[in-house]
């Protein structure tokens, strides 16, 4: 093949350049994707880690794709044949400027921030300005600069045209091919990249990728012949064909389906295989590289398919119902697999089918042409962005996963009875009638997680899938099927432990994440005003579930309840506490979590701490990495800080704050608790006596300069170096090359301190 090749110099030069165009948009579509997640945490960070929040930033995002693509279209609609360059040189320049939005956008996010947090200064903000003001802040932010990443397929389409030797017809499933193939790169290697580097390291990797491209093309095209050039075509190759005669609209209608269709299916699928994979940055990867690589898949066979076929069976429609529901069976309670398989059935195929189906239609209403096939992206964009909305705000929260899912898969079952191919042939009309009869016995017959507790109350919002189930002191909360919190007096030890240390007598509290409500209910029989906050709507609502004194509790005026994220509440808010406890979400590595044990998060909570305040902050075992990191935090923000082991022998209780945390007996501590908070101290055990309760605590003291000491080089846990919820570098699962765990904690941490040489390293290490 390569001696053919040689021997025909334009053939060669002609399949070397376009592999070049390959090569740009692999690299654009990990750029793509590295930003997307990256932003995506920078946002969450400075404008909180709502539901709503998180929708207006990856609205944003494919919005600014779609406004990209449609002007691209429309430039070169209007200006392509007048421009006395190569397109590929104003592609460069779009490259390179996608490569300065990596240092751009958290500038901006910052001034955003600093805007909001002047606001919240000088006044309360309510819930509804905030959202406008951020979305206000992430629309203007995102959208030019994604506006550019959408432009980038109109501009190299109209740059692989200008050469007439070139065949366009397929130009664009060219270029969606590299671009998807990147892109699944781009889903794994950040998440290496952010554990050595952090957020800013990564994003700088992506500009210096950009910056390459951007050079490379440049280079090509120095290195092709003059615009315009009339070349003879080589045997086998030809000019692109007319633009069909069919029906232009419904390929469009199509394209938007299947954006609309396939991210709502992506919202769906992050609730179902949640329970089995966990709430963690891996676990969504795994997803998002299933999907994506599952795409490439179906795109390189639409490639070699359309070689020769030009018009697909119905039956491809039909079976894009039963492929959307195969996640049904793979996430049936009853079914035993591992959870990469349950993903890979679940998602593969129909993501595989999508990858064949979208670059066909493109292909079809454009033949080649930038400017339609710019149309064409943009109308799958909205697609994209209607479909989340949709699915997360009104089908989840209405009807549920299985029947969202059976929802979303019911627009191909229409478009395979509405072909024209359907019609008249009964072998075919008898398999999609199969079709349809499978998927219907796949709906009705599997059986979703929440079905395995048979004493349950379950309700859902835009947030998460709340059960609540046990009886007894055996009852659970699971929050999209993952274990929250039990009863236990740890949770009662966070409020009164905590209040009781105070150099002065408490007048206010508050506590972030509610979890069952038993540290909020402990807090309030100390008789102050005490605030809760949870992110998930339908988490108070089980209040009543665990404990029987839940109306009355909440009837009390001492108490109020706040539906928000725990952080971008204090940004909002004047006001200051003499205690704020946190207990984030388990597990330890969950995403998002880092926000509340971050030096940045500690920083804003002593700005809202009343002179000796004190900040008390939960921490379940973790690594050894994530133990001296979270103390490096505690112990930057603040002067004093205290650790200790909970009554139960498990997780640590942090104590920082600004004053001197008096040392105190049980007895001592005991004298300063009122008796209605004594009565609920010892509701639970585990001592037999309060002062023995106490004691369990203050025997278990130990020195946070201990847990920093254990991996020293490891950076401090801030909103840039998110350690606890990135460590596949520090795996179990990296035995193999590193020994027992703690010899792979040390190597890790060495590989930190590596990665830092050079660079600044203020706030990494404690006082």
């Amino acid at each position: 093949m390569s001696l053919s090749l040689r021997s025909h110099p334009l053939v060669y030069r002609m399949v070397f350049q376009m592999n070049w165009y390959f090569v740009f948009f692999v690299v654009s579509g990990f750029c793509g994707i590295l930003y997307e997640l990256v932003w995506m945490r920078l946002a969450m960070a400075q404008f909180g880690v709502t539901t709503a929040l998180v929708s207006i930033v990856l609205s944003m995002f494919m919005m600014g794709l779609g406004v990209g693509s449609w002007a691209a279209a429309a430039f070169v609609r209007e200006y392509g044949e007048r421009l006395r360059f190569p397109m590929i040189r104003l592609y460069a320049l779009v490259e390179l400027l996608i490569g300065v939005s990596a240092g751009m956008v958290p500038a901006e996010f910052g001034w955003g921030h600093h805007i909001l947090e002047r606001m919240g200064q000088q006044v309360p903000i309510s819930s509804g300005t905030y959202y406008v003001t951020a979305g206000a802040c992430v629309a203007l932010t995102l959208i030019p600069w994604c506006a550019l990443m959408g432009a980038t397929i109109p501009l190299a389409m109209f740059a692989i045209g200008q050469d007439r030797r070139y065949e366009t017809r397929r130009s664009f499933s060219f270029l969606y091919l590299a671009n998807v193939l990147g892109a699944v790169l781009g889903a794994i290697v950040p998440l290496f990249l952010i554990e050595l580097y952090g957020f800013s390291g990564t994003l700088r990797a992506g500009a210096i990728l950009n910056l390459m491209i951007a050079t490379s093309a440049i280079l090509v095209s120095v290195a092709r012949p003059a615009l315009g050039a009339r070349a003879p075509l080589p045997n086998g190759y030809s000019k692109s064909p007319a633009v069909p005669s069919h029906p232009r609209n419904f390929p469009l209608v199509l394209l938007f389906a299947t954006g609309f269709v396939t991210m709502g299916m992506e919202v769906v699928w992050i609730r179902l295989f949640t329970p089995y994979v966990g709430p963690l940055v891996y676990s969504f990867a795994m997803i998002l590289a299933t999907y994506l690589l599952a795409t490439f898949v179906g795109s390189q066979v639409y490639r070699i398919w359309s070689r020769g076929q030009d018009h697909e069976s119905s039956l491809l429609w039909a079976s894009l119902a039963l492929l959307g529901l195969l996640s049904l069976i793979a996430t049936d309670v009853r079914v035993t697999m591992p959870a990469s398989f349950r993903i890979v059935l679940g998602v593969g195929p129909f993501s595989a089918a999508i990858g064949f189906v979208t670059p066909m239609l493109v292909d079809r209403w454009s033949s080649g042409d930038p400017t339609r096939a710019g149309r064409a992206y943009a109308v799958n964009v909205l697609g994209c962005i209607l479909g989340p909305l949709i699915a997360g705000f009104l089908l989840l929260p209405r009807i549920g996963e299985q029947a969202s899912m059976a929802l979303l898969a019911l627009p191909w079952l229409g478009m395979a009875a509405g072909s024209r191919g359907f019609e008249g042939k009964k072998p075919r009309r008898a398999a999609v009638y199969g079709i349809v009869a499978a998927s219907l016995a796949v709906f009705f017959l599997t059986k979703d997680y929440q079905t395995q507790f048979p004493q349950r109350r379950v309700l859902r919002d835009s947030t998460a899938t709340v059960i609540a189930t046990g009886t007894g002191m055996h009852k659970v909360l699971y929050v999209n099927g993952v274990g929250m919190t039990i009863l236990t007096p740890i949770t009662k030890m966070m409020a009164h432990f905590t209040l009781a240390s105070l150099d002065h007598s408490p007048q206010n509290a508050l506590v972030i994440c509610f979890g069952m409500g038993t540290t909020f209910r402990s807090a309030l029989t100390w008789g102050v005003p005490v605030t809760v906050v949870d992110l998930i709507p339908s988490v108070p609502k089980l209040f009543d579930y665990y404990h029987s004194d839940a109306p009355e509790v909440l009837a009390s005026p001492l108490a109020h309840v706040v539906v928000d994220d725990g952080r971008r509440y204090l940004e909002r808010i004047p006001d200051h506490y003499d205690v704020v406890i946190v207990d984030p979400p388990p597990p330890v590595g969950a995403a998002g979590s880092s926000l509340l044990y971050s030096q940045e998060f500690y920083s804003l909570v002593r700005q809202h701490l009343q002179p000796g305040g004190v900040l008390a902050q939960w921490l379940p075992e973790g690594d050894a990495s994530v133990q001296s990191s979270v103390a490096g935090a505690m112990m930057n923000s603040f002067q004093y800080v205290r650790v200790f082991h909970s009554v139960e022998h498990w997780g640590w209780h942090f104590l920082g704050s600004t004053r001197p945390i008096p040392t105190r007996k049980p007895d001592e501590l005991l004298a300063r608790m009122p008796p209605s908070a004594v009565s609920d101290m010892m509701e639970w055990g585990p001592g037999a006596t309060p002062a023995q309760q106490l004691d369990l605590m203050v025997s278990q003291e130990l020195s946070a300069s201990q847990l920093r000491a254990q991996l020293p080089f490891t950076p401090a846990l801030s909103d840039d170096r998110p350690i606890n919820e990135y460590n596949r570098l520090r795996s179990p699962c990296y035995r193999c090359p590193f020994g027992s765990d703690r010899l792979r904690e040390v190597v890790y941490s060495e590989l930190l301190r590596l990665s830092s040489a050079g660079r600044s390293s203020i706030g990494s290490e404690p006082r």
